[in-house]
């Protein structure tokens, strides 16, 4: 679908909702559709809802999941997300209906890796604090996803701070040892590696312990990542919660420590990204009990019964929030690394949980039901979204369980 013909399915979606009488607006004569833009998802992007409100008369919020649900069932499109004030966003379909479990299956733990940073190198500064350290480790990992090499340098304490005549006592871990000390300074270097080139500030005094075999000059990119520190011990909340409190906040935020990250309900966001991937396990298990295994496929069935067919276009819309968050989690890491924000990793994968608890039901023969090519195709894209959320907690250091 071009941008042009999604842009006239946008647009009849206002005017049979007009017609229906569910918006009283004149309806536009063009629908501007873009690339989203950070914080959007999907394939395209609208702010029509935010442009009807006000004629409508209705919060744009409002609007705009008033014209999600006509767009859900629309030929050419796979999903439909409702972000911020009321933007929508579209995921296009793929004229192969199984394309995004197929390819997130074959790539596995890999789906969501590209070449964006392929070459480059970074050099993560850090002060010695536990957040730091796991945002950084985290952050390591997400951005070698995106082809690059990145190594950690332990700074000054939290506490201290890299201004004139203060000390800056530095450990390198990985291959490269460079260290600009401020005028005046002393710069203390633990170089892991053979060689040691230390380039210090005219003025300043260099001292240098080296350890190991090699440690080569290298012109990576410094990254300074000072995330706002805990405001206590994570470490009595276990690694698993520990590490999803101290990652979840983005940087500028302080992380809560408290036994809501142990809570075992819906209220705590680390409980349902586990929980949801264990759902996929069991899904599994319980289809090979039935006699059936995944397939890919169309996840809509065929009946085209008037009554049968309402029930059909209830599970495609039930799918299309887990397709839309599946088919955007390969820009959200590229996000991720490019913004060195390891927290927006965290958040989309609630949102892909969140999406796959509401599109579990659906999986599964109910009642006196067979297991048809439909229900084969679900659970591949059940499947396909257990393959991310271990994925992803995976890159932040995470546990999944097969079971909860």
């Amino acid at each position: 679908m071009t941008p042009v013909e999604l842009s006239r399915t946008v647009l009849r979606a206002v005017r049979r909702a007009v017609d229906d009488g569910e918006l009283s607006v004149a309806v536009p004569a063009r629908v501007v559709v873009e690339r989203p833009r950070p914080g959007g998802c999907g394939d395209y992007s609208t702010n029509v809802a935010l442009q009807l409100a006000g004629p409508a008369g209705r919060p744009p919020r409002h609007v705009a999941e008033l014209l999600s649900r006509r767009l859900s069932d629309s030929p050419g499109i796979a999903g439909v997300e409702v972000t911020g004030p009321g933007f929508l966003n579209l995921t296009l379909a793929d004229d192969d209906p199984g394309a995004l479990a197929r390819e997130i299956l074959a790539r596995g733990g890999g789906y969501g890796g590209g070449d964006v940073l392929a070459g480059q190198r970074f050099e993560i500064r850090i002060p010695y604090e536990v957040r730091a350290e796991v945002v950084a480790d985290s952050l390591r990992r997400v951005l070698a996803t995106q082809g690059a090499q990145a190594h950690v340098v332990h700074g000054e304490t939290a506490e201290q701070s890299a201004t004139q005549g203060v000390q800056a006592n530095v450990v390198v871990h990985g291959e490269v040892a460079e260290q600009s000390a401020t005028p005046g300074a002393q710069a203390n270097v633990v170089v892991h590696g053979e060689v040691a080139e230390q380039s210090a500030t005219p003025g300043a005094q260099a001292n240098v312990v080296v350890h190991g075999e090699t440690a080569e000059p290298s012109a990576a990119q410094v990254v300074n990542l000072r995330p706002v520190p805990a405001p206590s011990d994570p470490a009595v909340l276990g690694r698993d919660a520990s590490r999803w409190a101290l990652l979840l906040p983005a940087a500028h935020d302080r992380p809560r420590i408290d036994d809501e990250h142990l809570a075992q309900r819906e209220s705590n966001p680390l409980f349902r990204v586990r929980y949801a991937h264990s759902r996929t396990r069991a899904l599994t298990r319980n289809a090979a009990a039935l006699g059936f295994t995944a397939e890919l496929g169309d996840v809509r069935d065929n009946d085209t019964a008037t009554d049968a067919g309402d029930a059909t276009r209830a599970r495609a819309n039930t799918a299309a929030p887990l397709h839309t968050a599946l088919s955007s989690y390969p820009r959200t890491l590229t996000l991720a690394a490019t913004h060195h924000a390891p927290d927006r990793l965290a958040r989309q994968l609630v949102v892909v949980a969140d999406a796959l608890l509401g599109f579990q039901h659906t999986v599964l023969p109910q009642g006196e039901e067979k297991p048809s090519a439909a229900h084969r195709a679900r659970l591949a894209l059940a499947e396909a979204a257990g393959t991310v959320l271990a994925g992803g907690l995976s890159l932040l250091g995470i546990d999944a369980p097969e079971q909860l």
